[in-house]
């Protein structure tokens, strides 16, 4: 995958053991991969590691693909992001992004 950017979000949420935030959580994700912009995308849960380099504390890894800087701009303001937003926001207490293309 060449000439691709790519959007990785990993998400930490307030309260990770309750089941109705996991449900609204994972229901918005599913919305938010809709959005005509992506690619490609992968929604994950982190895999226990005794390794010092693996970061394993989040709750939910979101990956996005975008053909270019341009479409992963426009999805920043696209309806479905901000809707995304807007209905989960109060459920994550902490949020890392890492953008990268090659």
């Amino acid at each position: 995958m060449k000439n691709v950017f790519v959007h990785h979000v990993f998400f930490w949420l307030k309260d990770p053991n309750n089941k109705e935030s996991l449900t609204q959580f994972e229901k918005g994700l599913q919305t938010l991969i809709t959005v005509p912009l992506i690619q490609a995308s992968h929604i994950g849960r982190p895999v226990e590691s005794a390794r010092e380099v693996v970061d394993d504390s989040f709750t939910y890894s979101y990956i996005a693909f975008f053909r270019n800087k341009e479409d992963q701009v426009t999805y920043q303001t696209h309806p479905i992001h901000l809707k995304f937003i807007e209905d989960c926001q109060h459920l994550w207490e902490k949020v890392i992004v890492y953008d990268a293309i090659g």
